[in-house]
C-alpha cells in the first residue's frame, strides 16, 4: 500500500457498477480507485502497469473472463501476485471453483451491500482474505467430496480445528473470538500457525481446505 492509502483497481463490462463500486469506496477514508476496466484483458493489463493493491474483478467480462484474469494475475506460477477479490452473482459458481484455486483471495456476491465490499476490499490489503457467508456455504461446500485421507503437512490441535471450522463458515476474527470465548490475537495467532501447517495463503484457502477434506462433516 502506498502509505495509508488502499489503491483499487475495479474491472466490470457494466459502468454502472463499476461507478457504483467506485462512489462507495472513494467515499472511505484510506481507499481510491486508481483505475476501472471494462474487460478481462484491460483488466490485467492495468493491474501489471499500476501494481494495485487490490483488484475487484467480475466473473463474466467480455475478451477474458474472471478466472482467467485472477490466474493471470494471482495463480500459483505468478511471480509477485496481486490480490484479488472475485465478484460474483449465484449463477456463476462453476467460474468461482477455478477462482479459488487460481489465487483469489476473495469472493463478494454484487448485492453483498457498501460495508462488505469496503470490509472485503480492507481485508485483502491486509493480506487476508473475506468470504461472505452467503458465498461460503453454497461454493465451498461443492468442494466436500470426502477426500478426509488428503495429509496435512502437520496435525492441527483441537483449538485450531475449531477455528478452521469457523473460517469455513465464513466468520469473522472477531466473530471467532466472541464464540470461542478468546481474545482477538489469539485467533490471529491461530490463523497464522494454520496457515504454516497447512501451507496455504490466506483464509480463503483454508476454508477451501476444510471443505474439501471433509473436516465440516466431523465438527
Amino acid at each position: 500500500m502506498s502509505g495509508s492509502v488502499t489503491r483499487v483497481l475495479v474491472a466490470d463490462d457494466q459502468e454502472m457498477v463499476r461507478t457504483g463500486f467506485r462512489l462507495i469506496l472513494e467515499a472511505q477514508p484510506g481507499i481510491e480507485v486508481v483505475g476501472e476496466a471494462a474487460d478481462g484483458a484491460e483488466c490485467v493489463e492495468l493491474a501489471q502497469r499500476l501494481r494495485p493493491d487490490v483488484c475487484l474483478v467480475d466473473v463474466r467480462m467480455p475478451r477474458l473472463d474472471g478466472l482467467e484474469v485472477t490466474r493471470r494475475l494471482a495463480g500459483p506460477d505468478v511471480a509477485d501476485p496481486l490480490r484479488v477479490v472475485v465478484v460474483t452473482t449465484f449463477d456463476q459458481d462453476d467460474y468461482l471453483y477455478g477462482a479459488l484455486r487460481g489465487g483469489a483471495v476473495g469472493f463478494l456476491l454484487k448485492d453483498a451491500g457498501p460495508a462488505l465490499l469496503v470490509e472485503a476490499v480492507r481485508a485483502a490489503a491486509r493480506g487476508d482474505g473475506l468470504v461472505s457467508p452467503a458465498v461460503t456455504l453454497r461454493l465451498l461446500s461443492n468442494l466436500d467430496h470426502g477426500s478426509a485421507a488428503e495429509p496435512s503437512p502437520a496435525p492441527l490441535s483441537e483449538r485450531e480445528l475449531e477455528v478452521v471450522r469457523l473460517v469455513a463458515q465464513g466468520r469473522t476474527n472477531q466473530e471467532i473470538a466472541a464464540e470461542l470465548h478468546i481474545s482477538l490475537s489469539t485467533v490471529k495467532t491461530h490463523l497464522t500457525s494454520v496457515q504454516l501447517k497447512l501451507e496455504v495463503r490466506n483464509r480463503v484457502e483454508i476454508a477451501a481446505w476444510a471443505w474439501r477434506t471433509g473436516r465440516m462433516r466431523d465438527g
